[in-house]
């Protein structure tokens, strides 16, 4: 009696096995290709986000002031520019003479700790310490060079990202139908609602990241001015406008305005440092958890934390777009895990209508007839 051996698994089967190998050598493959053009992928969202926020100005200007949509959306593009510009030309005026005296009386003022710590041996030990660890010429030539490497990369990259804004926001139709009918033919069927989500959820971020600019500036400038700070409006403007990064609008004008603070005597420094630290927690204890709840769906831990990862995988780029990126991330999950597309096959079958039943008619129902 013979014995038929059992069918192999179809896992065994060679050509099976070559397709899926080379199915994850591809994805592999893409997986490194995409990390090797994150920064072209980061400017490419950049220039997204700055479309946006054209679009919607653009469109705003034109329900206000009744313009045709390119001369809209020529402004809404110009007036941002020029009030950047003065708000920062003011405000490095201000700095490069603060800084100018600054760099007057530091040298008396090292002198004089010199001086000081010359007089025990502890102090000398520190001097000693402080003059092997002092940088060469040659590390500060470094230094310096790329700097200016960095800021002129930076700067291309916002032209860049200027340029390609102003373009998809001139014909958003354009890009938003080229990339459905992409994804369409590749078996993403529900691509436009997923770009209407990220379209919606990016919109939510930026009018709650608005309020929250809009209250450091409007908070730090009347509270500089209180205290006597000169160019406060300018400087209160800085930081608003820094703030679209979370958290660093405060900490980014805190030095130079404490700086000055403190060139202006002991008070008038202490009281900068009091006006910064209440604007500051203000902002990131009551206006910001408001302004996200009403308009937007982030906690604040996870942005925290999205800073933190993209500054170390992504560098300042990314830190810049840490949170928008976290936003699409979080549309992504829910459209991929919470509230997944349902397919044709799991929809739900129609639901089996009764037929009803024939018409009687006036005459009575019409008898059977008799068997034959």
């Amino acid at each position: 009696m013979s014995h038929k051996n059992p069918p192999e698994p179809a896992s065994s089967d060679p050509a099976a096995m070559f397709r899926r190998t080379m199915i994850v050598m591809a994805a592999a493959a893409l997986a490194i290709l995409l990390w090797q053009l994150q920064g072209l992928l980061l400017l490419v969202f950049a220039a997204m986000l700055a479309a946006q926020m054209f679009h919607g100005l653009a469109v705003l200007i034109q329900q206000r002031m009744r313009l045709p949509f390119g001369m809209a959306l020529a402004l809404a593009v110009l007036l941002p520019l020029v009030l950047i510009t003065i708000v920062f030309g003011l405000f490095g005026t201000l700095m490069a003479a603060q800084f100018t005296q600054l760099a007057l009386q530091l040298p008396i003022a090292a002198e004089a700790v010199q001086a000081w710590l010359a007089k025990s041996s502890a102090g000398l030990a520190v001097l000693r310490a402080i003059a092997s660890y002092a940088p060469t010429v040659d590390t500060v030539v470094t230094i310096v060079q790329m700097g200016l490497a960095n800021l002129g990369s930076g700067i291309s990259q916002l032209v860049i990202v200027l340029v390609a804004g102003v373009y998809l926001a001139a014909q958003p139709r354009l890009y938003i139908n080229g990339f459905v009918h992409t994804a369409t033919r590749v078996g993403i069927a529900s691509a436009a609602s997923l770009l209407a989500a990220i379209h919606s959820a990016l919109g939510a971020w930026l009018k709650a990241q608005a309020v929250s600019m809009a209250f450091v500036a409007v908070g730090t400038g009347v509270g500089l001015s209180i205290v006597g700070l000169p160019s406060a409006i300018a400087i209160g403007l800085v930081a608003g406008l820094c703030e679209f990064v979370p958290y660093l609008g405060v900490l980014l004008v805190s030095v130079p305005a404490t700086v000055i603070g403190f060139s202006m005597g002991m008070e008038t420094g202490i009281f900068t440092v009091i006006t910064l630290v209440v604007v500051q927690q203000v902002q990131g204890n009551v206006v910001t958890p408001m302004a996200q709840g009403k308009f937007a769906d982030l906690p604040p831990a996870l942005t925290l934390f999205s800073l933190i990862a993209a500054g170390l995988l992504m560098g300042p780029l990314g830190v810049i777009l840490a949170v928008p990126l976290t936003v699409v991330g979080m549309v992504l999950f829910r459209h991929a895990m919470i509230d997944p597309p349902l397919s044709p096959a799991a929809l739900p079958a129609p639901r089996q209508t009764l037929q009803p039943p024939p018409p009687v008619p006036p005459d009575g129902p019409t008898p059977p007839e008799p068997p034959r």
